[in-house]
C-alpha cells in the first residue's frame, strides 16, 4: 500500500509558476512510475507528465517546454515544476504511482490560473 500526498497548488496569475510536490509513503518508491494527472471541471482526468523508475519522462503536448517532472528517490517525492502557466492549466492535479500490478492516487491539489 502506498499513500500519496500532494502539495503546492494554489492561485497564480497567467505566466506565473508553481511547483507541485507529491510525497509517497513506503520503502519501494523507486520502482514506481510516477505521474501527474489533471482534471478540469466537467472533463476527464488526463495524464500531464510521467517519469519512470529509470528517469525517462513524457509529457502531454500542451505542457511540453513549460512543465518539468522530476523525482527524488531519497525523499520519496515527485515534483512537477510548472512555468508559463495558462488559464487552461486550471484543474485539480493528482499524483499517481503505478506498477504493472498496482496503481495508487493522491487526493489532489487545486491549481487555478487567473488574473
Amino acid at each position: 500500500q502506498v499513500q500519496l500526498v500532494e502539495s503546492g497548488g494554489g492561485l497564480v496569475q497567467p505566466g506565473g509558476s508553481l511547483r507541485l510536490s507529491c510525497a509517497a509513503s513506503g520503502n519501494r518508491f523507486s520502482i514506481y512510475t510516477m505521474g501527474w494527472y489533471r482534471q478540469a471541471p466537467g472533463k476527464q482526468r488526463t495524464l500531464v507528465a510521467a517519469i519512470t523508475s529509470h528517469g525517462s519522462t513524457n509529457y502531454v503536448d500542451s505542457v511540453k517546454g513549460r512543465f518539468t517532472i522530476s523525482r527524488d528517490n531519497a525523499k520519496n517525492t515527485v515534483y512537477l515544476q510548472m512555468n508559463s502557466l495558462k488559464p487552461e492549466d486550471t484543474a485539480v492535479y493528482y499524483c499517481n504511482a503505478a506498477t504493472l500490478l498496482y496503481e495508487y492516487w493522491g487526493q489532489g491539489t487545486q491549481v487555478t490560473v487567473s488574473s
